[in-house]
């Protein structure tokens, strides 16, 4: 009997370890999903224009395609590569960070860029097939194009989600990613198939409500959804930039060079005047213009030397200009 309450005893201990594993596992994931706030937020904005052009019996598909494309970027490929940085070159982390945040605000800057300046609008959709005849063609092309252009968004994802892990063990650092990785795809590509099925909603509720007001609710549904998008974009364009920003900010701090975050902390210390939101807001703002100003001279680089990189590498003007 008291060999059966020790087993007993060693469970219920075994067990108690597990749980605060999984707290610290679920602690550990949260925190370090929140820091990559502006890249979900431009990922949730962008993607509904894949599946523009499309019947919509053919949206959730195409959705559920780029999404279990997103989950084998992050599981399959970046996370084992996740953790061999971080055990073998964890140096490596700032560097891909900088390059990241600079994506990011090149990405922000370029968008600015196309809605101030003069330019000529791409014939047909965004990726400019829009003159394939072919549906299934198009349809293979759109999602190809989302999954490279999420492996870049994923990427950025997994590194900031590894700079922000503080569990020293291989098996832990692999478990945070991973519910990262899982958390984050599920979050971003189920809020983009409610985002792109409110239009549908909406008209079946302007059609079949039984009350006046239920009828009203749709309709004002499809005629907000446009602005709706729009909202988004510009949300995702300030945070892509805000974030970029910071992110070479701190990243530059970790390299060593103090300089920038110094100089950004005490503007926001100064003028502040010791409200945290206030320092939070002029410390955001600061970022941003930064992100700003970084991106816009990335813009030639981008268009006249990565571009055409790309384009060489892996075929097709269109998955280049996609996103």
């Amino acid at each position: 009997m008291s060999g059966l309450l020790a087993l007993l005893d060693d469970v219920a201990a075994i067990a108690k370890v597990a749980a605060a594993s999984v707290d610290d596992i679920a602690a550990a994931a949260a925190k370090a999903g929140s820091k990559t706030a502006g890249v979900l937020i431009d990922d949730a904005a962008v993607t509904p224009k894949y599946v523009q052009g499309f019947e919509p019996a053919r949206e959730l598909p195409i959705i559920w395609r780029i999404a279990r494309g997103s989950l084998f970027n992050k599981l399959i490929i970046l996370l084992p590569l996740a953790l061999l940085m971080a055990s073998f070159a964890p140096w490596l982390v700032p560097p891909l960070l900088i390059l990241g945040g600079s994506y990011l605000c090149f990405e922000g800057a370029e968008k600015i860029a196309h809605v101030v300046m003069p330019h000529d609008d791409h014939s047909g959709g965004p990726d400019g097939s829009h003159d394939i005849g072919d549906p299934t063609h198009l349809e293979e092309k759109k999602v190809q194009g989302a999954i490279k252009t999420d492996f870049i968004l994923s990427a950025e994802i997994m590194t900031i989600a590894l700079s922000q892990i503080e569990q020293p063990t291989l098996w832990m650092q692999a478990a945070v990613l991973a519910v990262v990785a899982v958390g984050i795809t599920f979050a971003v590509y189920g809020a983009v198939a409610v985002i792109v099925k409110m239009d549908d909603i909406g008209l079946w509720l302007s059609q079949v409500g039984r009350l006046g007001l239920t009828r009203a609710l749709g309709r004002g549904i499809v005629k907000f959804m446009p602005w709706m998008l729009k909202i988004l974009m510009v949300v995702g364009t300030a945070a892509m930039l805000w974030v970029g920003g910071s992110i070479i900010v701190h990243s530059l701090a970790q390299m060593g060079w103090h300089g920038p975050e110094e100089f950004i902390h005490h503007i926001a210390v100064d003028y502040g005047g010791a409200q945290p939101a206030v320092e939070w807001g002029i410390t955001a703002a600061l970022d941003f213009v930064l992100g700003l100003a970084w991106g816009l001279l990335l813009i030639p680089v981008g268009v006249k030397l990565i571009a055409p990189l790309w384009s060489a590498v892996f075929g097709g003007k269109g998955d280049a200009e996609a996103h």
